[in-house]
């Protein structure tokens, strides 16, 4: 693991040198990567990066604004508090996709229509991001991520206005929109919605659902500036192969498993005319937990779709209904 750090350290330390020296020729290509998704949950949505290819220098490398050290001092609490520090890396095309091709991921690749003067730009701007002073940035999932700052860069550097043919997911929630990725039958779907207040469901606009690297390749693959002129001049693209959910992983499922629990323990309160307590410390204290973690999320963190919603009510409300058994006689 020590090899592994100091060797990342020393390519890191030889990628800013070159990189602070490197010019590039007019014939620099400067991509799109889009990153299929994997099986983490983290990685559920895919990746994005940008790739800046000059083969008369003898330089290939990619720009990731995706790293983050789980090593940081106190990194869960900054995690939960959405206080997560991100940074611009900057390695190799090779190892880039080492990572990919070891777990077959597909990587997509759009090669953006730049002029050489805005190429040179970009490029300057990559690098001025890359320096240890200024590689860092407050993570967001939803308006600060992988996804969004490579955008934010293009149109920059296209200084013009951006529109695309591909509606996509305007439109959409924030809830339905995740939705897509993590499963709509999943148990971290179920999490997920637990968590989300009113806020998620807001209608997404054009630019607010480029968070997500999927929706961001097909905009772009369709964009173009006010006079016409194509953001990409050669692709290789295609959909996300989203993972099914098995019935037995899946949260009606085991919202099914723990109703015939609890009617189950009801019954048998019934036959022998007792309440069980038991079972309503085992089901409300976990209950009374996730109340306060959505409390914590909600006033004390950064995240921004987090709150109360009516989703919340799901489980007391089976919990009643199971308990009805017992109540009515």
């Amino acid at each position: 693991m020590r090899c592994k750090k100091l060797y990342i350290t020393l390519l890191a330390l030889l990628t800013t040198l070159t990189l602070s020296a490197q010019a590039l020729s007019e014939e620099v290509r400067i991509s799109l990567l889009t990153c299929a998704p994997g099986e983490e949950l983290y990685a559920h949505y895919g990746h994005t990066a940008l790739r800046v290819n000059d083969s008369e220098n003898d330089l290939d490398i990619v720009f990731n604004y995706g790293i983050f050290d789980f090593n940081t001092d106190h990194f869960y609490w900054k995690f939960v508090r959405g206080e997560t520090w991100y940074e611009l890396g900057a390695t190799p095309y090779w190892w880039f996709m080492r990572e990919y091709e070891e777990t077959h991921r597909p990587v997509y690749e759009q090669v953006l229509n730049l002029t050489p003067e805005q190429a040179k730009v970009l490029w300057e701007r990559l690098v001025e991001n890359y320096r240890p002073e200024n590689r860092k940035y407050l993570y967001n999932f939803v308006f600060d991520n992988c996804a969004t700052r490579p955008y934010v860069l293009i149109a920059k550097v296209m200084g013009d206005t951006i529109t695309s043919d591909y509606n996509g997911h305007t439109g959409t929630s924030y809830r339905s929109f995740i939705r897509n990725y993590t499963g709509a039958m999943s148990l971290a779907n179920a999490g997920i919605n637990l968590l989300f207040g009113p806020k998620a469901d807001k209608p997404m606009t054009s630019d607010e659902r480029l968070f997500l690297p999927e929706e961001l390749m097909f905009f772009i693959e369709q964009a173009h500036t006010s006079d016409g002129t194509p953001l990409i001049k050669e692709s290789q693209i295609g959909s996300f192969a989203i993972a099914t959910t098995p019935w037995y992983a899946s949260w009606p499922f085991w919202l099914a498993v723990y109703a015939l629990i609890v009617a189950a323990v009801s019954l048998y309160d019934r036959k022998r005319q007792r309440w069980s307590w038991a079972l309503e410390m085992a089901a409300g204290i976990p209950f009374a937990l996730l109340l306060i973690i959505v409390t914590f999320l909600t006033f004390f963190s950064c995240h921004p779709l987090v709150g109360f919603g009516w989703r919340l009510l799901i489980i007391p409300l089976v919990h009643l209904c199971a308990r009805l058994i017992y109540i009515i006689r």
